[in-house]
């Protein structure tokens, strides 16, 4: 999703230049690809001049939308997650604090904020 942030309004991206730019096979990102054009983070199109590109801007695409969109859901539902002893209640409410806690930080980071992390980490210098 990063490779195809970097190009978006450029035009669609191969998938072959997608895998060979992030060393990830490409029948697998055939797959990755597939799952996030359902979920309707990425168009492909077919055909000379084809490929991938992100449906909306960097900046209104979460991680927590990538996640949901390749993994399922963020984390368990408090059903199936609910603590059988008494004993268990202030560890299982403790994760459900985690939980929530991350899914905040997931849900407020775009794609765009990681192109601007990813660019601010090249430009340091190390002497």
């Amino acid at each position: 999703m990063l490779e195809l942030a970097r190009h978006y309004g450029r035009g669609p991206v191969q998938s072959h230049d997608i895998a060979a730019s992030q060393d990830i096979p490409e029948a697998y990102l055939n797959q990755l690809l597939t799952q996030l054009r359902k979920a309707g983070l990425i168009t492909s199109r077919r055909g000379p001049g084809g490929g991938h590109s992100l449906a909306r801007p960097a900046s209104e695409i979460t991680v927590a939308e990538l996640i949901t969109a390749l993994e399922g859901t963020l984390w368990p539902t408090d059903e199936a997650g609910s603590p059988r002893r008494p004993s268990c209640f202030a560890l299982h409410e403790l994760m459900k604090d985690l939980y929530q806690q991350t899914e905040q930080v997931l849900r407020a980071c775009t794609l765009a904020d990681l192109l601007d992390r990813e660019r601010q980490r090249a430009y340091v210098y190390h002497i």
